[in-house]
């Protein structure tokens, strides 16, 4: 996925850990200036660990994922999370993009050049939780690396 166009956006990777949201969700904050999107950073992944991590959240008890982008070539996914999770974020494989404070929102259109939704955003979806997320991911990961050596 392009990062440019997020204005001035940087991937990060570092080793500290995202702390958990109290309820374990990002619950919807409002925006400056009357603008009803919610800020986001992206945490961009291969589409293969990216699909199977849609799918554990998806069949998991705890909070629903959030909206996800897929780049025109179906590369790579991208899961909107928190504001903030580029600062600690240390997942392999994987890159958050911080939106240093530009406010990256979840609109309505896919805010990526080249990019669509494969889970679109709607009324009742917050951002994905980063810890929720990476345990997902860790798990996609580990399914595939099984299913790889299986070969």
């Amino acid at each position: 996925m392009e990062t440019s166009a997020l204005g001035g956006s940087r991937a990060t990777a570092t080793t500290a850990r995202h702390t958990p949201t109290p309820d374990s969700s990002a619950p919807p904050r409002p925006a400056p200036h009357g603008d009803s999107a919610e800020p986001c950073d992206l945490v961009t992944v291969p589409a293969r660990q990216g699909l199977e991590a849609v799918d554990i959240l998806r069949r998991g008890a705890g909070p629903a994922v959030g909206p996800v982008l897929h780049d025109g070539s179906c590369d790579t996914l991208g899961f909107l999370v928190p504001p903030g999770t580029a600062d600690g974020w240390d997942m392999p494989g994987s890159a958050c993009t911080q939106t240093s404070g530009r406010g990256l929102r979840v609109p309505a259109e896919p805010p990526v050049t080249g990019s669509g939704w494969l889970l679109p955003p709607d009324d009742a979806d917050a951002v994905t939780d980063p810890v929720v997320l990476r345990e997902a991911l860790g798990e996609a990961a580990r399914l595939i690396e099984a299913a790889d050596n299986c070969r």
